[in-house]
């Protein structure tokens, strides 16, 4: 399974590198595969494992914030492993380049 997600602290100014700093560091520490991006985040591995490094980062914003939105976006494949890098590879390989990283 694939997830992207991405949590908005509401009300918290323009700049929230703060808190995505505090978010990413929870992903790291939980060990699954995930790519940072400018827009959120992508986690990869079994659901219960996934939703939980989901809601201890949604828990740990809304320590700062009186509100937060979380949104999610899930990709689940049975049998698929390693599919981020699958799935970039994949447009790749039908472009016949490599895309931006």
């Amino acid at each position: 399974m694939i997830v992207e997600f991405s949590i908005l602290p509401v009300g918290k100014g323009v700049s929230l590198s703060e808190h995505v700093a505090k978010a990413l560091d929870i992903v790291d520490q939980s060990g699954l595969r995930y790519q940072f991006t400018p827009m959120g985040t992508i986690l990869e591995g079994g659901y219960d494992e996934i939703m939980s490094t989901i809601k201890k980062c949604h828990d740990a914003i809304l320590e700062d914030c009186e509100r937060v939105v979380t949104t999610i976006k899930m990709d689940d494949r049975k049998g698929s492993e390693d599919a981020i890098k699958r799935k970039v590879e994949s447009v790749e390989r039908r472009l016949g380049k490599d895309l931006q990283k």
